[in-house]
């Protein structure tokens, strides 16, 4: 809780506290057949005015103690040593207060003899003294208790964006070793395709770059690189690949984490593509349901592996699930299914809004 809203609290419990004074006062006095209702008023008022006074005076120089709040006997300790003010300036100054007003209306303010005065003062302003600094307390340790969250909540951001950033830093060597090996393999059977492959590779090594510098993007971003990609990996498999692109205009604003489509897609090109002589069909899906994108990858001659059944497979699978769990928690996953009579089906959902 900041600093002025917990001052606003306090003082508006301050406010409320002194008014119900007044009102009973002014009541108390009604029914003992008082004929001047301004005198329980000025009784309270003055009271809470000096009172306010010097609670300020005890704020303005204990501030420094706050830090002692979470040891409360020393907190408690450094504002006991104040009562002492409040016995011996709290009486004098509020009946001198009294004495005037009374003078100034043309009558006397009496009262019962000072010794009783001011025990019994003393006692009245020592119960409220531990009543607000009670209370004090209470809203001293809620602030502390929110910075602490505060801090911790800070701490945790920084975790998560640190190993975020470590782990899409450890796609972008997985993806280039692998890109490297398509232009050395076309560089041995067509070596003008090679240079078209190799034109379109550094394309998608900037667009690579650019996403490793940062943990989230934007499907929009993650289609161009993974286009990118199927182009490259198309080239190397001429007529062995059918790609369609199924995607929601409102899906494409929404944020992933960095560099996760890419390597979905090449698995499906290392795992089944690689080791099929017919044609592979692969689909790519977005949609938008029920506040979360759905992102799905499947093709029509993959076999799901016993181990990716429905645990973690390799590297791609623990790093996109890990990346997931960190930005949002149970709300977000992927899943890896089989589909009948062949294929594999990998979804990834994730929220619309973090």
């Amino acid at each position: 809780m900041p600093s002025r809203r917990t001052m606003l609290v306090a003082s508006i419990a301050w406010l409320l506290f002194w008014t119900l004074l007044v009102l009973v006062a002014v009541e108390d006095d009604r029914r003992d057949g008082g004929s001047a209702p301004w005198q329980p008023v000025l009784w309270q008022t003055s009271s809470a005015l000096v009172a306010t006074c010097l609670f300020v005076i005890q704020r303005r120089f204990s501030a420094q103690h706050d830090v002692l709040v979470a040891t409360p006997w020393r907190w408690f300790g450094q504002q006991a040593r104040w009562l002492p003010l409040y016995w011996f300036g709290f009486t004098p100054i509020v009946f001198t207060l009294r004495h005037a007003v009374y003078a100034l209306a043309g009558t006397r303010y009496e009262h019962e003899a000072w010794a009783e005065v001011f025990v019994y003062e003393a006692l009245k302003i020592s119960l409220f003294f531990g009543l607000f600094t009670t209370i004090g307390f209470g809203l001293l340790s809620y602030r502390e208790m929110m910075k602490e969250r505060v801090r911790a909540e800070q701490a945790g951001a920084l975790l998560r964006e640190a190993q975020l950033e470590r782990l899409t830093r450890q796609m972008q060597p997985h993806f280039l070793f692998n890109a490297l090996n398509t232009i050395s393999s076309l560089m041995h059977t067509d070596v003008a395709r090679a240079d078209v492959t190799l034109v379109r590779l550094a394309d998608v090594l900037r667009a690579t770059l650019a996403l490793g510098d940062k943990p989230q993007a934007s499907l929009d971003d993650e289609l161009r690189l993974a286009q990118g990609y199927a182009a490259v990996m198309q080239e190397r498999f001429e007529g062995r690949v059918t790609l369609t692109w199924a995607i929601e205009p409102a899906a494409l604003a929404v944020r992933l984490p960095a560099i996760s489509l890419q390597p979905l897609l090449e698995n499906v090109f290392k795992h089944t593509v690689a080791h099929r002589r017919a044609s592979t069909a692969i689909r790519v899906e977005a949609r938008i349901v029920d506040g979360a994108l759905h992102l799905s990858i499947e093709d029509d001659g993959g076999v799901l592996a016993p181990a990716c059944t429905p645990g973690t497979s390799g590297i791609t699978v623990i790093n996109l699930r890990t990346r997931l769990a960190a930005l949002h928690g149970d709300r977000a996953g992927l899943t890896l299914s089989a589909l009948q009579p062949a294929g594999v089906r990998a979804e990834l959902r994730v929220p619309c809004a973090s």
